[in-house]
């Protein structure tokens, strides 16, 4: 009797270790395609990478989400973890295939795809402004197209 306990306790412990694996792995959601084991960069150094050029084709980037679209979770606003007025990358999903939770502002995520610069029209900028939740007073208030560095992410990972 007192071996059967024991192959028991062991067994539950064990389980219990798998359980607490499995809680530990859905720490991190996964959107679009599998990303690699390459070391991300920050949005700073994403930043001064680009420099002046047009784009960068792959890159793995790091940063924290300042805004989500709350129509349908179609763009995201990512900054830099330390320093995030230093700089912002304006996100999107390659080929619309996914979306992002609208409650992950404030999250770290993890992406890769392509960096690239963009002139944004006034007509894309009212309605971001309108996806973000801003008042017909503010939207109006666009008034010039903007110049922004864009991501197109073929591949998400929500690090909460």
């Amino acid at each position: 009797m007192t071996g059967l306990t024991l192959l028991l306790v062991v067994f539950w412990i064990s389980s219990c270790k798998q359980e607490q694996a499995k809680t530990t792995a859905t720490d991190i959601q996964k959107f679009g395609a599998e990303i690699d084991s390459t070391t991300p960069i920050s949005v700073d150094e994403a930043i001064v990478m680009i420099g002046t050029k047009d784009s960068i084709e792959q890159l793995v980037i790091t940063g924290t989400v300042s805004e989500v679209c709350q129509a349908k979770g179609c763009w995201m606003n990512v900054v830099s973890k330390d320093q995030p007025d230093k700089g912002e990358i304006f996100v999107e999903f390659k080929d619309y295939a996914f979306f992002m939770p609208k409650d992950i502002a404030g999250s770290t995520v993890k992406m890769a795809g392509k960096l690239y610069r963009d002139v944004t029209s006034v007509e894309d900028l009212r309605h971001y402004a309108e996806d973000e939740g801003l008042k017909p007073e503010e939207i109006e208030k666009i008034v010039s197209p903007k110049e922004e560095l864009k991501f197109m992410a073929a591949g998400v990972e929500i690090i909460k």
